[in-house]
């Protein structure tokens, strides 16, 4: 009786129940577990799932869209929204592409794009806090705003970046290998730009004082005024960095893709980009989230896209199955939070 009461509760064993009650009780571990699933349900009714060309096309497919899901990270934790980055992304991207046809070098160029970005941020940033608008509405005003922006910008006119509209034959070579290269012919840049977002995003969220701020001032604001935070200054930071990470897309898909239309280019990607980051486990009360999530939640968009088209499904059903996909994600964020309450 006692050896089986000492081996009930030996330490080993206790702390290896706890590590796998953590890991199974992650919110993580369910949207990977909903990943392989569909990875597998994929490479078994596909024959061209698996191959190394279809799933570096998935991993630049994505890219792009994942690197503004880890800036969206930051915002939701903090308790925010932003619907404005579809109209970043296209003013930051034309804003680079002006200036490589008016003859200016890359580093101007995405200096410039950048700078919009940390722009666009920063008024949404003092909109929601200092202005006491709530950021649903304040974005969502600026999405209107910065497109008009672009549109003036641009005199509604495309915007094509080549030799032919005055661009430097190196300098376009330069800036087009950002979006369009590879490394070593294999790995698409974009990819490369994501998977270094994404390992910075982390960084600074996990391993900062910053990111604790960020949970603290998503969790309970008032607490973390309490505490010391500048509550204000947390959340517009978390906006800057949304919109330094929406701009730096909008460069990358410039780059790739060397023409764009101010009054097109990036309508609806808020929509996409909130829902990778809530199919990762963020919150849309605030104050829960990762990185890992995010990125899993960006995959999990990318390949049941993918998947879709491989199977031959029409377009316009793979738009009625990624809202669905949505709704569910939204709804089991919602039980999760009334769960935790009761």
């Amino acid at each position: 009786m006692t050896a089986q009461i000492g081996k009930a509760v030996a330490p080993g064993h206790v702390r290896g129940v706890s590590m796998r009650s953590r890991l199974l009780g992650a919110r993580e571990t369910g949207v990977f577990l909903a990943f392989v699933v569909m990875c597998a349900f994929l490479a078994l009714t596909t024959d061209s799932f698996l191959t190394v060309a279809n799933l570096l096309n998935v991993g630049r497919q994505v890219s792009l869209l994942g690197i503004m899901a880890v800036g969206m990270t930051f915002v939701l934790i903090s308790g925010e929204i932003d619907l404005s980055i579809g109209s970043t992304y296209a003013l930051a991207g034309l804003g680079a592409g002006m200036a490589i046809v008016a003859g200016y070098g890359v580093a101007p160029a995405i200096a410039l794009g950048l700078s919009l970005g940390v722009l666009v941020g920063l008024i949404n940033g003092l909109l929601s806090t200092y202005g006491r608008l709530p950021s649903l509405i304040a974005t969502l005003g600026m999405m209107s705003v910065i497109r008009g922006v672009a549109l003036l910008m641009t005199n509604g006119e495309p915007v094509t970046v080549n030799t032919r509209n005055g661009a430097d034959p190196g300098v376009l070579e330069t800036f087009l290998a950002l979006g369009q290269g590879r490394i070593g012919d294999l790995v698409p840049m974009q990819l490369v730009f994501f998977i270094l977002a994404a390992v910075l995003g982390w960084v600074l969220l996990s391993r900062t004082s910053f990111g604790f701020r960020i949970f603290a001032v998503g969790g309970s604001p008032k607490a973390a005024r309490v505490s010391g935070i500048n509550v204000d200054a947390v959340k517009i930071w978390a906006f800057v960095v949304m919109g330094v990470l929406a701009a730096a897309a909008g460069i990358l898909s410039m780059a790739f893709l060397p023409s764009g239309q101010a009054g097109r280019t990036g309508i609806g990607l808020e929509l996409d980009v909130i829902a990778a980051v809530v199919v990762g486990g963020a919150s849309l009360a605030g104050g829960s989230g990762s990185i890992l999530g995010t990125v899993l939640g960006v995959l999990i968009i990318g390949v049941l896209r993918n998947g879709l088209v491989l199977s031959g499904v029409s377009p316009f059903t793979q738009e009625v199955m990624i809202g669905l996909v949505i709704i569910v994600a939204v709804a089991i964020d919602r039980w999760s939070i009334r769960s935790h309450r009761a």
